[in-house]
């Protein structure tokens, strides 16, 4: 089928960030395969009227707990909750049926709100890609390794194996790109860090974890007189297979030793901030030529999964910590949530509306109150549009959000048959009232 998408101001984000005010693009085989400015192709086999709307690569999430809606508002004001009582609910009651149906309902929500693409580690992450290949969003999942008991896993070595099977089930997949997700640097122990990079060399895949992010993570390494950086470098994992996320701690000497490297990074401004953990040095990151992009972390961590708040929060987050309000402009923030996420997961088909890519895209109406009047269309999606402001979304060249509604499922089915499961661990969570 040969699509169409005409009448768009389409923001390519190329490398000139070239703009076509009256533009369409055709999609076959999942691909653009032509796009142009004034009167469009009459042969597609059907046309969608953009609207004047701003169309422009998917967004991508680099880094996300999809299936943690289950979490959702529990001790958003509770210090160190990780600890208290994050990990111990996880223990006793998170199971198998909620990471598939929290990851169906999470990846409406992302591809509700322009999310196209999105990396992945929690628990059970066989049915996390399996949820996500049925919703149509291109996925990077990874199960966490953790050397503690946790869901699927009373051991690291099981959760290696879990890793080891998700790799070949879904090698060569169009949609579902498996990596390797060890959780942090004080949480894995050096020889299974060490079993995490193999993996990720051996199947060519990113290894993504939580790097940077904790006072006293810091202050473990501090004393042992290392940084986390430096620490998994020593270990070979500093490298052009590393994803590293949160950074929000770096030092100059982290981010030349990543530059080096090759390394990339997944900022998080939105749970960064919220939980008072710091701004991470992005202006220093991005001098270095260090791959970055933006990350929601889960909907536990910074409750929702749309890249618009974390566009907003960066932006102003940035600008008053550097105190520069010429910082980091607005086209460059749309860049990082489309392309450079693109290029942190190492997609060299993806984040720029071109011939050949994948048509991965996200409309954005102009019809909404606070996108008028549009004198810059990055302004506006950075200060003034919303998930709500999406109007069509497609993957791989099918249309997943039309109207602003999902096109093959409803988002109310998905939301009863996540509550079905839900009881068990409602029950569980009560003994955490006084905190949660």
């Amino acid at each position: 089928m040969k699509r169409l998408l005409k009448n768009a101001w389409i923001l390519t984000m190329d490398d000139q960030y070239t703009e076509i005010r009256n533009g369409w693009i055709t999609v076959e085989n999942g691909r653009i395969s032509a796009l142009g400015e004034g009167l469009e192709p009459s042969d597609a086999d059907e046309v969608t009227d953009c609207c004047g709307g701003l169309l422009l690569p998917g967004f991508v999430n680099t880094h996300c707990h999809a299936s943690m809606i289950p979490f959702r508002t529990m001790g958003d004001d509770c210090p160190d909750r990780l600890r208290r009582f994050l990990f111990p609910l996880e223990q006793e009651a998170w199971t198998e049926a909620l990471s598939y149906l929290g990851a169906k309902y999470a990846a409406a929500e992302m591809l509700l709100s322009g999310i196209t693409t999105a990396a992945d580690m929690y628990y059970f992450e066989d049915r996390v890609a399996d949820a996500f290949a049925e919703m149509g969003l291109r996925a990077f999942p990874g199960e966490t390794v953790i050397c503690q008991r946790a869901p699927g896993s009373d051991v690291p070595e099981e959760a290696l194996r879990r890793s080891r099977e998700l790799l070949e089930k879904w090698s060569g997949n169009e949609w579902i790109h498996p990596i390797i997700a060890p959780h942090g640097t004080t949480t894995v122990t050096p020889e299974i860090l060490q079993a995490c990079q193999y993996l990720a060399e051996k199947y060519s895949t990113l290894l993504t974890l939580h790097a940077c992010e904790m006072d006293y993570e810091m202050r473990y390494f501090r004393e042992k007189g290392m940084t986390p950086i430096s620490y998994l470098d020593s270990l070979g994992l500093c490298g052009p297979h590393l994803l590293a996320v949160h950074c929000i701690h770096l030092s100059p000497e982290d981010i030349a030793r990543m530059a080096d490297r090759g390394a990339h990074i997944s900022t998080c401004p939105g749970s960064n901030t919220k939980a008072g953990k710091g701004v991470a040095p992005i202006r220093d990151v991005d001098a270095s030529g260090i791959a970055f992009g933006f990350g929601t972390d889960g909907p536990s961590s910074g409750n929702t999964l749309n890249l618009f708040d974390q566009m907003r929060l960066f932006a102003v987050s940035q600008k008053t910590v550097c105190r520069d309000r010429s910082l980091f402009p607005a086209r460059k923030i749309v860049r990082i949530a489309t392309r450079g996420g693109a290029e942190a997961l190492g997609m060299t088909d993806a984040g720029q509306i071109r011939i050949g890519f994948r048509a991965d895209l996200t409309l954005v109406s102009l019809d909404g109150p606070s996108m008028f009047p549009v004198y810059n269309p990055y302004s506006a999606l950075v200060y003034g549009a919303g998930a709500s402001d999406v109007s069509l979304v497609m993957t791989g060249g099918e249309i997943r959000v039309r109207n602003g509604q999902l096109t093959a499922v409803c988002l109310k089915d998905l939301r009863e048959e996540l509550e079905s499961v839900m009881p068990s661990f409602r029950n569980a969570a009560k003994k955490y009232a006084d905190i949660i």
